[in-house]
């Protein structure tokens, strides 16, 4: 980590955990990833605690009846990404704004810091993409770049093509029985 890193991450240290800036950290990154220099388009740097989950399974004894697959009981990992979790934690707390990306800035060895970018979808009406209302919350149903990611969407090709449209829904399909009506 270089000087300006240290430096930096001592500052986002002091300040809250969900907070406005005025410019990108990343430029490059944030217009790659949509962010324009213009209304309607915000972003917020997120802290998020690094490691894995704290609390056991709840079991008692710590005694699994089931199959080995899942008999873990201390080493259980989180589903998600830290990104996906900062982009939630920013979606919930700006409820009327829409999550358009976000990407790494800085961590140590406690957090991991990101930032997120947000979208006022009445400011930027002619921008289709992302103010119908169908993405609406589209960090908290897995629709965003990190969504995408952790639901296994990225694959293509018939090693992936049991996740689609997504895991339940296909299994949902494959175990329904479906007869037809008159024979």
């Amino acid at each position: 980590m270089n000087f300006v890193s240290r430096i930096r991450v001592w500052q986002y240290r002091q300040e809250p955990s969900i907070v406005r800036v005025t410019r990108p950290t990343r430029p490059e990154k944030a217009r790659r990833l949509g962010y324009k220099a213009k209304q309607g388009y915000v972003i917020y740097r997120v802290r998020v605690r690094r490691g894995g989950r704290i609390r056991k399974r709840p079991v008692a004894k710590g005694i699994v009846y089931g199959k080995p697959t899942n008999q873990g009981v201390t080493q259980l990992n989180f589903q998600r990404s830290k990104r996906s979790v900062a982009e939630e934690r920013a979606g919930r707390k700006l409820g009327g704004l829409k999550v358009l990306n976000s990407y790494w800035i800085n961590e140590d060895s406690t957090y991991k810091y990101l930032e997120v970018i947000l979208v006022d979808a009445v400011t930027i009406k002619n921008d289709q993409r992302i103010c119908n209302p169908v993405h609406k919350h589209r960090d908290l149903r897995g629709l965003t770049s990190a969504g995408k990611k952790y639901r296994g969407l990225q694959g293509k090709g018939h090693l992936h093509h049991k996740g689609r449209p997504s895991r339940r829904a296909n299994w949902k399909r494959n175990s329904t029985l479906s007869l037809p009506r008159y024979c």
